[in-house]
């Protein structure tokens, strides 16, 4: 019988379905079906998606909820009676239907959920595990040793920071600051930061930081933070600056203990604050060898759960986990809309499971045009001082780009770079120098052979690749989605 992992009922609700040799058969998130950014439910068309996949026979839920409970009310957040069983968490979300199957209903530390769902996915035997997140029950990070012990999967907790101590709260904070949406916009603070002159975090620290190796803060970031030093007057820009570099500090300082375990050379990164790809381009110096799974916030440790129930090594192969939009990659309906228009949708097999597009879900576009940032962020109804990814074949990466120690390969986009000819591809360019690098390995992928065709074809080895949606809204998930795309914005979708 399959297993079915869960993340729901606060945020970010997701689901992943493990069978019984470990393969990944579904993993997806709530809001492509919902189109309620960051739904934290479950809802009608993601489960109709997942009875194809009965029978299920466990359900993995990704967080204790009495523990949960019990640090909402040290929080002052209240107490929800609804939300301390396992079992009334499931059925509220998934219902009570005929075919569920479920005989077994389990439940782990939402930070043990992270671990898992990085270090089960990933190839190491042996690995220190980091979880960086706002928080789980009461912890925000956490340091584990991972191994596997007779093919099971085993950890150790070997420090951990709590509640209210958390650098992902401080980040949301901060996101509060400028006045973006906590929670939700903590990617466009990171943007921001380039444009920020150096120098205020010291400002900042003096607010915000009691001890900095233990990672203590002087307030609770969870009500947002009030400053004395980093006053109103200080730029939104400046303000992201301080910021970016306090945090990265902060999480070095997390990297650095976790070194100095002892446990493995070999790095496992998860929690939301894994997504801040400027400071995982510094990361490289402690650890020999990184893997963030390309989901490591909430929705992801649906499958970090479903992970622990299951025990053992999960097979990943690929990020393309969710709702499939059959046929062949349309990969000359690409080329003929890029050599026309330089802009051109794509939605084609199966969805991305995580927040970044990786060619499946991707709105692709010639990155040598020198006003093409500034269309394609009209089109996404975006700020214009949003920077664009490039997606680029792998083996040409290091001749483009400065790639940080550490990252041989950054196939999520997980990771920043300097690239070499900035002059060459403006739309791919942030103002610092830097681009946040996808490289596509020989793996036979329909984005892997739209890259190598367009090399041959224009001599440009890279795309610019964002996420298929608008600012707010989730990605296009079916058909259906990419039509109204195309009707609305006048993008060609092609599938």
């Amino acid at each position: 019988m399959n297993i079915l992992g869960i993340s729901a009922g606060f945020h970010d609700a997701a689901a992943t379905v493990l069978n019984e040799g470990g393969d990944i058969l579904f993993a997806a998130h709530s809001e492509r079906y919902s189109k309620k950014k960051s739904d934290a439910n479950f809802c009608s068309p993601l489960i109709r998606e997942l009875e194809q996949y009965n029978p299920i026979g466990t359900v993995a839920y990704y967080e204790q909820p009495l523990v949960k409970q019990i640090r909402q009310l040290y929080a002052g957040q209240g107490f929800e009676w609804n939300k301390l069983s396992t079992k009334k968490l499931v059925h509220d979300q998934i219902g009570y239907a005929k075919w569920w199957d479920l005989k077994h209903y389990k439940n782990y530390s939402h930070h043990l959920s992270h671990a898992a769902a990085g270090f089960q996915t990933s190839t190491f035997d042996r690995a220190t595990v980091v979880v960086i997140d706002a928080v789980g029950e009461f912890d925000t990070i956490s340091i584990w040793g991972a191994e596997y012990v007779n093919e099971r999967a085993t950890y150790k907790k070997l420090w951990s920071q709590k509640y209210p101590h958390s650098i992902g709260m401080f980040y949301s904070a901060m996101t509060q600051r400028v006045g973006l949406k906590p929670n939700e916009e903590e990617y466009i603070l990171m943007g921001m930061a380039a444009y920020g002159e150096r120098g205020f975090g010291d400002l900042l620290k003096m607010d915000a930081i009691d001890h900095e190796w233990d990672i203590k803060f002087k307030q609770n970031m969870h009500t947002g933070i009030e400053c004395k030093y980093l006053t109103s007057s200080t730029s939104d820009m400046d303000v992201a600056a301080a910021a970016q570099d306090l945090a990265e500090d902060l999480i070095l300082n997390v990297m650095l203990r976790a070194k100095q375990f002892n446990w493995s050379k070999n790095l496992v990164y998860m929690g939301g604050v894994a997504l801040n790809c400027a400071a995982n381009a510094r990361i490289g110096n402690y650890f020999d060898d990184i893997w963030i799974m390309p989901n490591p916030g909430d929705a992801g440790s649906s499958l970090g759960a479903a992970a622990l129930a299951y025990g053992g090594r999960v097979n990943w192969t690929t990020a393309y986990l969710g709702h499939n939009i059959p046929g062949v990659y349309p990969v000359n309906d690409i080329l003929d809309e890029l050599l026309t228009r330089q802009i051109v949708g794509v939605a084609s097999g199966r969805a991305e499971f995580g927040p970044r597009a990786l060619g499946n879900r991707s709105l692709l576009a010639d990155p040598r045009g020198s006003t093409i940032k500034e269309k394609v962020n009209d089109i996404k109804r975006r700020q214009q001082f949003r920077p664009f990814a490039p997606v680029i074949l792998e083996e040409l990466a290091d001749t483009y780009f400065d790639m940080p120690r550490g990252w041989s390969d950054s196939r999520y986009m997980q990771t920043i770079a300097r690239c070499r000819v900035p002059e060459l591809f403006p739309a791919i360019i942030h103002y610092d120098g830097t681009s946040r690098v996808q490289t596509v390995p020989k793996d036979g992928s329909g984005i892997r052979e739209l890259l190598e065709k367009w090399y041959v074809m224009t001599g440009c080895p890279m795309l610019l690749n964002t996420s298929l949606n608008i600012r707010g809204e989730p990605m296009v998930n079916d058909r259906a989605d990419a039509d109204r795309f195309e009707q609305k914005y006048g993008i060609k979708v092609v599938s």
